[in-house]
Protein backbone atom coordinates (compact mmCIF):
# COMPACT_ATOMS: atom_id res chain seq x y z
CA UNK A 1 0.00 0.00 0.00
CA UNK A 2 1.32 3.63 -0.86
CA UNK A 3 2.26 5.74 1.74
CA UNK A 4 -0.82 7.92 3.24
CA UNK A 5 -1.28 11.66 2.17
CA UNK A 6 -2.13 13.85 5.32
CA UNK A 7 -5.13 16.78 4.52
CA UNK A 8 -4.74 19.35 7.25
CA UNK A 9 -8.28 20.98 7.68
CA UNK A 10 -8.76 24.39 8.83
CA UNK A 11 -11.50 26.85 8.38
CA UNK A 12 -12.78 24.69 5.55
CA UNK A 13 -14.74 22.06 7.04
CA UNK A 14 -16.54 19.98 4.66
CA UNK A 15 -15.48 17.60 1.80
CA UNK A 16 -17.26 19.25 -1.78
CA UNK A 17 -14.77 21.98 -3.17
CA UNK A 18 -12.08 20.77 -1.10
CA UNK A 19 -8.50 21.55 -3.56
CA UNK A 20 -6.55 20.14 -0.81
CA UNK A 21 -8.86 16.89 -0.32
CA UNK A 22 -9.70 16.26 -4.00
CA UNK A 23 -5.53 16.50 -4.76
CA UNK A 24 -5.51 14.15 -2.15
CA UNK A 25 -8.00 11.71 -3.73
CA UNK A 26 -6.04 11.95 -6.93
CA UNK A 27 -3.22 9.88 -5.50
CA UNK A 28 -5.06 6.76 -4.86
CA UNK A 29 -3.02 6.55 -1.51
CA UNK A 30 -4.82 6.07 1.86
CA UNK A 31 -5.88 9.81 3.09
CA UNK A 32 -5.30 10.71 6.86
CA UNK A 33 -8.13 14.00 7.47
CA UNK A 34 -7.04 15.82 10.43
CA UNK A 35 -8.05 18.88 12.35
CA UNK A 36 -5.41 20.62 14.72
CA UNK A 37 -7.34 22.61 18.19
CA UNK A 38 -3.85 25.06 18.23
CA UNK A 39 -4.36 27.67 21.35
CA UNK A 40 -0.47 27.30 21.44
CA UNK A 41 1.46 28.72 18.87
CA UNK A 42 2.51 32.04 18.64
CA UNK A 43 -0.26 34.34 17.61
CA UNK A 44 -2.78 32.26 16.66
CA UNK A 45 -6.48 34.31 18.45
CA UNK A 46 -7.99 31.92 21.06
CA UNK A 47 -11.53 31.20 19.32
CA UNK A 48 -14.47 32.89 21.26
CA UNK A 49 -16.98 31.53 23.21
CA UNK A 50 -20.12 31.13 20.20
CA UNK A 51 -17.35 29.74 18.30
CA UNK A 52 -16.30 27.33 19.90
CA UNK A 53 -19.87 26.05 20.14
CA UNK A 54 -19.69 26.15 16.35
CA UNK A 55 -16.89 24.15 16.12
CA UNK A 56 -18.03 21.44 18.06
CA UNK A 57 -21.39 20.69 15.49
CA UNK A 58 -19.23 21.41 12.41
CA UNK A 59 -16.52 18.62 13.46
CA UNK A 60 -19.43 16.17 14.32
CA UNK A 61 -20.68 16.80 10.64
CA UNK A 62 -17.44 17.01 8.89
CA UNK A 63 -16.74 13.11 10.46
CA UNK A 64 -19.86 12.30 9.61
CA UNK A 65 -19.15 13.29 6.03
CA UNK A 66 -15.90 11.73 5.78
CA UNK A 67 -16.86 8.62 7.20
CA UNK A 68 -19.42 8.55 4.21
CA UNK A 69 -16.65 8.47 2.03
CA UNK A 70 -14.49 5.65 3.55
CA UNK A 71 -12.48 7.74 6.22
CA UNK A 72 -12.40 9.22 9.09
CA UNK A 73 -11.20 12.56 11.18
CA UNK A 74 -8.34 12.88 13.29
CA UNK A 75 -8.83 15.26 15.93
CA UNK A 76 -5.48 16.26 17.52
CA UNK A 77 -5.01 19.13 20.02
CA UNK A 78 -1.65 21.47 20.64
CA UNK A 79 0.79 23.37 18.30
CA UNK A 80 -0.54 22.58 15.29
CA UNK A 81 3.34 22.55 13.29
CA UNK A 82 4.23 19.71 15.86
CA UNK A 83 1.35 18.15 15.65
CA UNK A 84 1.86 17.76 12.03
CA UNK A 85 5.41 16.64 12.02
CA UNK A 86 4.14 13.84 14.74
CA UNK A 87 1.38 12.61 12.46
CA UNK A 88 3.88 12.85 9.43
CA UNK A 89 5.85 9.82 11.99
CA UNK A 90 3.19 8.40 13.10
CA UNK A 91 1.74 7.64 9.88
CA UNK A 92 4.51 7.53 7.53
CA UNK A 93 2.86 9.82 5.27
CA UNK A 94 4.58 11.10 2.13
CA UNK A 95 2.85 14.21 1.66
CA UNK A 96 0.73 17.26 3.48
CA UNK A 97 -2.05 19.30 1.95
CA UNK A 98 -4.11 22.21 2.91
CA UNK A 99 -6.05 24.89 2.15
CA UNK A 100 -4.64 27.87 2.49
CA UNK A 101 -5.00 30.70 5.25
CA UNK A 102 -4.60 34.18 5.08
CA UNK A 103 -3.78 35.78 8.09
CA UNK A 104 -0.38 36.70 9.82
CA UNK A 105 0.82 34.32 12.11
CA UNK A 106 -1.04 31.64 10.25
CA UNK A 107 0.93 32.25 6.88
CA UNK A 108 4.21 32.27 9.61
CA UNK A 109 3.25 28.66 10.43
CA UNK A 110 2.02 27.51 7.39
CA UNK A 111 5.13 28.40 5.80
CA UNK A 112 7.84 27.40 8.47
CA UNK A 113 6.33 23.90 8.62
CA UNK A 114 5.82 23.61 4.77
CA UNK A 115 9.78 24.23 4.66
CA UNK A 116 10.30 21.91 7.47
CA UNK A 117 8.47 18.90 5.92
CA UNK A 118 9.69 19.60 1.82
CA UNK A 119 13.02 19.34 3.74
CA UNK A 120 12.47 16.06 4.94
CA UNK A 121 11.47 14.99 1.45
CA UNK A 122 7.75 15.05 1.79
CA UNK A 123 5.82 16.20 -0.66
CA UNK A 124 3.85 19.89 0.42
CA UNK A 125 1.26 21.61 -1.30
CA UNK A 126 -1.08 24.61 -0.74
CA UNK A 127 -4.55 25.68 -2.48
CA UNK A 128 -6.64 28.66 -2.94
CA UNK A 129 -9.76 27.61 -1.50
CA UNK A 130 -11.64 29.95 0.66
CA UNK A 131 -11.61 32.87 -1.31
CA UNK A 132 -12.63 33.66 -4.94
CA UNK A 133 -9.60 36.09 -5.47
CA UNK A 134 -6.41 35.66 -4.07
CA UNK A 135 -4.62 38.88 -1.78
CA UNK A 136 -1.43 39.55 -4.55
CA UNK A 137 -3.72 39.08 -7.41
CA UNK A 138 -6.07 42.05 -6.95
CA UNK A 139 -3.61 45.29 -6.96
CA UNK A 140 -3.91 48.64 -8.37
CA UNK A 141 -2.21 50.34 -11.16
CA UNK A 142 0.35 50.98 -9.19
CA UNK A 143 0.64 47.33 -7.29
CA UNK A 144 -0.65 48.29 -3.73
CA UNK A 145 -3.45 46.74 -2.52
CA UNK A 146 -6.68 48.42 -2.85
CA UNK A 147 -7.79 50.58 0.62
CA UNK A 148 -11.96 51.29 -0.89
CA UNK A 149 -14.19 48.85 -1.65
CA UNK A 150 -15.88 50.15 -4.84
CA UNK A 151 -12.62 49.73 -6.91
CA UNK A 152 -11.56 47.09 -5.25
CA UNK A 153 -14.90 44.76 -5.92
CA UNK A 154 -14.98 46.30 -10.10
CA UNK A 155 -11.17 45.17 -10.50
CA UNK A 156 -12.39 41.48 -8.77
CA UNK A 157 -15.38 41.82 -11.27
CA UNK A 158 -12.90 42.99 -14.15
CA UNK A 159 -10.59 39.48 -13.27
CA UNK A 160 -11.42 36.21 -14.76
CA UNK A 161 -14.45 34.76 -13.58
CA UNK A 162 -13.67 32.23 -10.10
CA UNK A 163 -13.44 28.59 -11.30
CA UNK A 164 -16.41 26.43 -10.36
CA UNK A 165 -16.62 23.97 -7.66
CA UNK A 166 -14.96 20.71 -7.05
CA UNK A 167 -17.33 17.60 -6.52
CA UNK A 168 -16.46 15.75 -3.21
CA UNK A 169 -14.15 12.53 -3.85
CA UNK A 170 -16.49 9.73 -4.44
CA UNK A 171 -14.20 7.12 -1.74
CA UNK A 172 -11.37 7.81 -0.10
CA UNK A 173 -8.74 5.07 1.57
CA UNK A 174 -8.21 5.20 5.60
CA UNK A 175 -4.56 5.53 6.13
CA UNK A 176 -3.61 2.14 8.29
CA UNK A 177 -0.27 2.80 10.10
CA UNK A 178 0.06 -0.90 11.50
CA UNK A 179 0.00 -3.78 9.24
CA UNK A 180 -1.32 -2.18 6.17
CA UNK A 181 -4.04 -5.19 5.88
CA UNK A 182 -6.79 -3.46 6.93
CA UNK A 183 -8.45 -0.52 8.79
CA UNK A 184 -6.73 0.56 11.74
CA UNK A 185 -6.90 3.59 13.92
CA UNK A 186 -5.23 6.45 14.14
CA UNK A 187 -4.60 8.10 17.42
CA UNK A 188 -7.41 10.42 18.16
CA UNK A 189 -8.73 12.88 20.57
CA UNK A 190 -11.98 12.41 21.88
CA UNK A 191 -14.20 15.47 20.61
CA UNK A 192 -16.12 15.91 23.92
CA UNK A 193 -12.44 16.10 25.82
CA UNK A 194 -11.94 19.62 24.03
CA UNK A 195 -15.11 21.11 25.68
CA UNK A 196 -16.41 23.45 23.40
CA UNK A 197 -20.05 23.56 24.66
CA UNK A 198 -20.92 25.31 27.80
CA UNK A 199 -21.80 24.16 30.48
CA UNK A 200 -21.89 25.66 33.62
CA UNK A 201 -23.71 27.25 32.62
CA UNK A 202 -24.85 26.46 29.75
CA UNK A 203 -25.86 29.41 27.83
CA UNK A 204 -26.49 27.92 24.51
CA UNK A 205 -29.77 26.85 24.33
CA UNK A 206 -30.78 30.13 21.68
CA UNK A 207 -27.81 28.77 19.09
CA UNK A 208 -29.08 25.25 19.39
CA UNK A 209 -32.73 26.65 18.38
CA UNK A 210 -31.37 28.99 15.35
CA UNK A 211 -28.99 27.22 13.60
CA UNK A 212 -27.46 23.42 12.55
CA UNK A 213 -23.83 23.62 11.57
CA UNK A 214 -22.33 21.51 8.93
CA UNK A 215 -22.22 21.48 5.14
CA UNK A 216 -25.68 20.21 4.59
CA UNK A 217 -27.55 22.94 5.95
CA UNK A 218 -25.45 25.07 4.60
CA UNK A 219 -26.64 23.92 1.08
CA UNK A 220 -30.01 23.90 2.49
CA UNK A 221 -29.72 27.62 3.65
CA UNK A 222 -28.38 28.17 -0.32
CA UNK A 223 -31.10 26.92 -1.53
CA UNK A 224 -33.92 28.50 0.48
CA UNK A 225 -32.57 31.34 0.28
CA UNK A 226 -32.36 31.48 -3.65
CA UNK A 227 -35.75 29.83 -4.21
CA UNK A 228 -37.60 32.32 -1.71
CA UNK A 229 -35.61 35.40 -0.95
CA UNK A 230 -32.75 36.51 -3.46
CA UNK A 231 -35.67 38.29 -5.96
CA UNK A 232 -36.21 40.97 -3.01
CA UNK A 233 -33.23 40.66 -1.93
CA UNK A 234 -32.13 44.50 -2.94
CA UNK A 235 -34.87 45.95 -1.43
CA UNK A 236 -35.99 43.54 1.89
CA UNK A 237 -32.03 42.85 3.26
CA UNK A 238 -32.00 46.03 5.41
CA UNK A 239 -35.09 45.22 7.47
CA UNK A 240 -34.03 43.31 10.10
CA UNK A 241 -37.76 41.87 11.18
CA UNK A 242 -37.65 40.22 8.10
CA UNK A 243 -35.34 37.09 7.31
CA UNK A 244 -34.19 38.33 3.82
CA UNK A 245 -30.81 37.49 4.06
CA UNK A 246 -28.70 34.14 3.13
CA UNK A 247 -27.33 33.43 6.82
CA UNK A 248 -24.73 31.73 5.14
CA UNK A 249 -22.01 33.73 7.82
CA UNK A 250 -21.39 31.10 10.24
CA UNK A 251 -20.97 28.44 7.32
CA UNK A 252 -18.60 30.57 5.09
CA UNK A 253 -16.86 31.47 8.08
CA UNK A 254 -16.29 27.41 9.15
CA UNK A 255 -15.95 26.70 5.30
CA UNK A 256 -18.59 24.47 5.19
CA UNK A 257 -19.42 25.99 1.84
CA UNK A 258 -16.87 27.78 -0.12
CA UNK A 259 -17.79 31.59 -1.71
CA UNK A 260 -16.99 29.07 -5.00
CA UNK A 261 -20.12 27.31 -4.37
CA UNK A 262 -22.30 30.10 -3.28
CA UNK A 263 -20.81 32.58 -6.47
CA UNK A 264 -21.80 29.82 -8.73
CA UNK A 265 -24.84 29.37 -7.40
CA UNK A 266 -26.06 32.33 -7.29
CA UNK A 267 -24.53 33.34 -10.71
CA UNK A 268 -26.33 30.63 -12.74
CA UNK A 269 -29.96 31.14 -10.98
CA UNK A 270 -32.96 32.51 -12.85
CA UNK A 271 -35.29 34.47 -10.88
CA UNK A 272 -38.66 35.21 -12.17
CA UNK A 273 -38.00 39.09 -11.28
CA UNK A 274 -36.52 40.58 -13.61
CA UNK A 275 -35.18 43.43 -11.47
CA UNK A 276 -33.70 40.53 -9.03
CA UNK A 277 -31.71 39.50 -12.11
CA UNK A 278 -29.39 42.33 -12.05
CA UNK A 279 -29.97 44.39 -8.64
CA UNK A 280 -30.58 41.82 -6.40
CA UNK A 281 -27.92 39.61 -7.58
CA UNK A 282 -25.26 42.25 -7.56
CA UNK A 283 -26.07 43.18 -4.65
CA UNK A 284 -25.83 40.04 -2.92
CA UNK A 285 -22.91 38.72 -4.73
CA UNK A 286 -20.94 42.32 -3.42
CA UNK A 287 -21.65 41.23 0.07
CA UNK A 288 -19.09 38.33 -1.09
CA UNK A 289 -17.28 41.17 -2.43
CA UNK A 290 -16.94 42.54 1.01
CA UNK A 291 -15.78 39.46 2.82
CA UNK A 292 -12.95 39.43 0.11
CA UNK A 293 -12.27 42.82 0.94
CA UNK A 294 -11.86 42.41 4.75
CA UNK A 295 -9.27 39.06 3.90
CA UNK A 296 -7.31 41.06 1.54
CA UNK A 297 -7.04 44.38 3.68
CA UNK A 298 -6.38 41.45 6.86
CA UNK A 299 -3.69 40.16 4.19
CA UNK A 300 -1.88 43.15 4.36
CA UNK A 301 -2.49 44.56 7.75
CA UNK A 302 -2.28 41.21 9.80
CA UNK A 303 -2.73 43.56 13.23
CA UNK A 304 -5.81 44.90 12.02
CA UNK A 305 -7.30 43.38 15.29
CA UNK A 306 -5.15 45.13 17.53
CA UNK A 307 -3.90 48.58 15.77
CA UNK A 308 -5.82 51.15 13.69
CA UNK A 309 -6.00 50.20 10.04
CA UNK A 310 -5.51 54.43 9.45
CA UNK A 311 -2.40 55.35 11.79
CA UNK A 312 -3.99 58.93 12.44
CA UNK A 313 -6.10 57.51 14.61
CA UNK A 314 -4.15 56.75 16.96
CA UNK A 315 -4.51 60.04 18.13
CA UNK A 316 -8.14 59.81 18.72
CA UNK A 317 -8.87 61.01 22.39
CA UNK A 318 -10.44 57.82 23.93
CA UNK A 319 -12.06 59.00 27.35
CA UNK A 320 -11.61 56.71 30.42
CA UNK A 321 -13.56 54.01 29.93
CA UNK A 322 -16.98 53.95 32.32
CA UNK A 323 -17.27 50.24 32.59
CA UNK A 324 -21.38 50.98 33.53
CA UNK A 325 -21.82 51.74 30.16
CA UNK A 326 -19.76 49.12 28.50
CA UNK A 327 -21.61 46.91 30.55
CA UNK A 328 -25.39 48.33 28.95
CA UNK A 329 -24.00 47.91 26.04
CA UNK A 330 -23.43 44.00 26.07
CA UNK A 331 -26.67 43.14 28.05
CA UNK A 332 -28.74 45.47 25.75
CA UNK A 333 -29.72 48.20 28.57
CA UNK A 334 -28.91 51.44 27.15
CA UNK A 335 -32.59 52.58 27.06
CA UNK A 336 -32.08 52.70 22.54
CA UNK A 337 -33.99 50.59 21.44
CA UNK A 338 -32.56 49.26 18.14
CA UNK A 339 -29.45 48.99 20.10
CA UNK A 340 -31.03 47.21 22.73
CA UNK A 341 -32.62 44.47 20.19
CA UNK A 342 -29.53 44.01 18.26
CA UNK A 343 -27.18 43.56 21.22
CA UNK A 344 -29.98 40.65 22.75
CA UNK A 345 -30.48 39.15 19.69
CA UNK A 346 -26.57 38.45 19.39
CA UNK A 347 -26.59 36.93 23.21
CA UNK A 348 -29.34 34.88 22.23
CA UNK A 349 -28.43 33.52 19.15
CA UNK A 350 -25.01 34.39 18.06
CA UNK A 351 -25.92 36.35 15.18
CA UNK A 352 -27.00 40.29 14.50
CA UNK A 353 -28.88 41.64 11.64
CA UNK A 354 -25.95 43.19 9.31
CA UNK A 355 -27.35 46.89 9.39
CA UNK A 356 -28.29 46.51 13.27
CA UNK A 357 -24.62 45.57 13.79
CA UNK A 358 -23.67 48.99 12.27
CA UNK A 359 -25.82 50.40 14.67
CA UNK A 360 -24.86 49.14 17.77
CA UNK A 361 -21.35 49.44 16.60
CA UNK A 362 -20.92 53.03 15.91
CA UNK A 363 -23.44 53.61 19.30
CA UNK A 364 -20.19 52.36 21.17
CA UNK A 365 -17.77 53.83 19.41
CA UNK A 366 -19.60 57.18 18.62
CA UNK A 367 -21.99 57.55 20.80
CA UNK A 368 -20.32 56.39 24.06
CA UNK A 369 -16.78 57.05 22.53
CA UNK A 370 -15.80 53.48 23.22
CA UNK A 371 -12.84 52.27 21.84
CA UNK A 372 -13.85 50.24 19.00
CA UNK A 373 -11.10 46.92 20.22
CA UNK A 374 -13.54 46.59 22.93
CA UNK A 375 -16.56 46.27 20.88
CA UNK A 376 -14.51 43.95 18.61
CA UNK A 377 -13.79 41.61 21.12
CA UNK A 378 -17.09 41.86 22.64
CA UNK A 379 -18.32 40.55 18.65
CA UNK A 380 -15.20 37.76 18.82
CA UNK A 381 -16.40 35.80 21.58
CA UNK A 382 -20.53 36.30 20.78
CA UNK A 383 -20.75 36.12 17.54
CA UNK A 384 -20.35 32.43 15.63
CA UNK A 385 -19.25 33.90 12.82
CA UNK A 386 -16.77 35.90 13.77
CA UNK A 387 -13.73 35.50 11.70
CA UNK A 388 -9.83 36.97 11.98
CA UNK A 389 -10.73 39.40 9.09
CA UNK A 390 -14.37 40.59 8.75
CA UNK A 391 -14.59 41.35 12.43
CA UNK A 392 -11.69 43.67 13.30
CA UNK A 393 -12.48 45.20 9.84
CA UNK A 394 -15.67 45.78 10.19
CA UNK A 395 -15.57 47.24 13.41
CA UNK A 396 -12.82 49.77 12.01
CA UNK A 397 -14.77 50.78 9.05
CA UNK A 398 -17.65 51.49 11.56
CA UNK A 399 -15.34 53.45 14.09
CA UNK A 400 -13.80 55.43 11.49
CA UNK A 401 -10.31 54.00 11.81
CA UNK A 402 -10.30 51.48 8.63
CA UNK A 403 -10.83 50.80 5.01
CA UNK A 404 -13.76 53.80 4.41
CA UNK A 405 -13.70 56.97 2.02
CA UNK A 406 -15.74 58.84 4.64
CA UNK A 407 -13.95 57.35 7.87
CA UNK A 408 -15.83 59.01 10.85
CA UNK A 409 -18.26 61.79 9.53
CA UNK A 410 -20.58 58.62 9.08
CA UNK A 411 -22.67 58.64 12.99
CA UNK A 412 -26.02 55.99 12.62
CA UNK A 413 -28.49 57.83 14.62
CA UNK A 414 -30.56 54.36 15.90
CA UNK A 415 -33.43 56.27 15.89
CA UNK A 416 -33.85 57.20 12.65
CA UNK A 417 -32.34 53.89 11.61
CA UNK A 418 -35.16 51.97 13.27
CA UNK A 419 -37.65 54.59 11.61
CA UNK A 420 -36.52 53.22 8.49
CA UNK A 421 -35.65 50.06 8.69
CA UNK A 422 -38.05 48.91 11.63
CA UNK A 423 -40.74 51.03 11.05
CA UNK A 424 -43.57 48.99 12.58
CA UNK A 425 -41.31 48.18 15.72
CA UNK A 426 -41.70 44.56 14.99
CA UNK A 427 -38.00 43.32 15.58
CA UNK A 428 -37.52 45.40 18.63
CA UNK A 429 -40.52 44.43 20.19
CA UNK A 430 -39.16 40.85 19.64
CA UNK A 431 -35.74 41.24 21.54
CA UNK A 432 -37.02 44.45 23.81
CA UNK A 433 -40.90 43.18 24.74
CA UNK A 434 -40.92 45.99 27.65
CA UNK A 435 -39.67 48.45 25.15
CA UNK A 436 -43.29 50.83 26.15
CA UNK A 437 -43.44 50.04 29.61
CA UNK A 438 -41.79 51.51 32.39
CA UNK A 439 -39.79 48.66 32.80
CA UNK A 440 -37.02 50.19 30.04
CA UNK A 441 -34.70 52.50 31.18
CA UNK A 442 -34.00 56.11 29.69
CA UNK A 443 -31.44 56.20 27.40
CA UNK A 444 -27.83 56.39 29.08
CA UNK A 445 -26.75 58.94 26.79
CA UNK A 446 -28.13 61.78 24.74
CA UNK A 447 -27.60 60.85 21.12
CA UNK A 448 -27.06 64.72 19.73
CA UNK A 449 -24.86 65.85 22.31
CA UNK A 450 -22.57 62.44 22.14
CA UNK A 451 -22.38 63.01 18.28
CA UNK A 452 -21.35 66.42 18.99
CA UNK A 453 -18.81 65.20 21.37
CA UNK A 454 -17.28 62.33 18.75
CA UNK A 455 -16.57 64.78 16.36
CA UNK A 456 -15.17 67.19 18.28
CA UNK A 457 -12.81 63.94 19.19
CA UNK A 458 -12.58 63.59 15.85
CA UNK A 459 -11.47 66.95 14.95
CA UNK A 460 -8.58 66.31 16.93
CA UNK A 461 -7.91 63.57 14.52
CA UNK A 462 -7.84 65.57 11.42
CA UNK A 463 -5.91 68.57 12.87
CA UNK A 464 -2.68 65.97 13.97
CA UNK A 465 -3.15 64.65 10.30
CA UNK A 466 -2.85 68.31 8.57
CA UNK A 467 -0.23 68.95 11.11
CA UNK A 468 1.66 65.64 10.13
Amino acid sequence: MPAPTIVWFRDDLRVADHPALAAAAERRAPVVCVFVLDEESAGIRPLGGAARWWLHGSLEALRADLEALGTTLVLRRGAAGRVIRSLVDETGADAVFWNRRYGGPERDLDTELKTALADDGLEVRSFGANLLFEPWTIRTGQGTPYSVFTPFWRACLAAPEPRHPLPAPERLAFADPGDRSGRADVATDDLASWHLLPTRPDWAAGLRETWAPGSAAAHDRLEAFLDERLGDYDVDRDRPAIDATSRLSPHLRWGEISPFEVWNAVRERRTTDPRGETTSRGRFLAELGWREFAWHVLFHAPDLATRNWRAEFDVFPWPRLHPSALQAWEQGRTGVPLVDAGMRELWRTGTMHNRVRMVTASFLTKNLLIDWRRGEQWFWDTLVDADAASNPFNWQWVAGSGADAAPYFRVFNPLLQATKFDRDGAYVRRWVPEVDSEEYPEPIVDLGESREAALAAYRVVRGARAEG
